[in-house]
């Protein structure tokens, strides 16, 4: 019976995707020829246009890891990026700029932007030590 279930499941994924795909297709469609002419003033879109959009989004935009990037990390950048504080504020200034040397020979050392600033020197340095409140009285 087992065997039965497995060949079911496997003829109906493609049937599946297929229904995922029109149903997306036809949101799209809608929501973007019921609020996008009125808003912006552009024209209307027929399905494909509007699968195209979706999945050129989806290329864009990722495919909804939700966590499963980046060993197992919050594949969110707001989750990510409070993960990877709490870890570098558990570092030691050698395990620090170790880790950014790996960063920068793994990413490319020209990566982020014309100030070729690493992200990770954005205040990060700081976060070890508390900053101490001024007590003018």
């Amino acid at each position: 019976m087992r065997a039965y279930n497995d060949k079911r499941k496997f003829i109906l994924i493609p049937f599946a995707i297929a229904a995922f795909l029109a149903v997306t297709g036809f949101v799209v469609m809608s929501l973007w020829n019921y609020l996008l002419p009125g808003i912006l003033h552009v024209g209307v879109i027929t399905f494909w246009q509007a699968l195209g959009i979706f999945i050129l989004c989806k290329i864009l935009f990722g495919f909804g890891h939700k966590g499963h990037r980046w060993g197992g990390g919050g594949g969110g950048a707001p989750w990510m990026r409070r993960k990877m504080e709490d870890r570098f504020r558990n570092m030691s200034p050698e395990e620090r700029e170790k880790f950014k040397a790996h960063m920068r020979d793994r990413c490319g050392h020209n990566r982020w932007g014309k100030h070729g600033g690493h992200p990770f020197d954005a205040g990060w340095d700081d976060a070890k030590e508390p900053k101490a409140e001024s007590s003018e009285s």
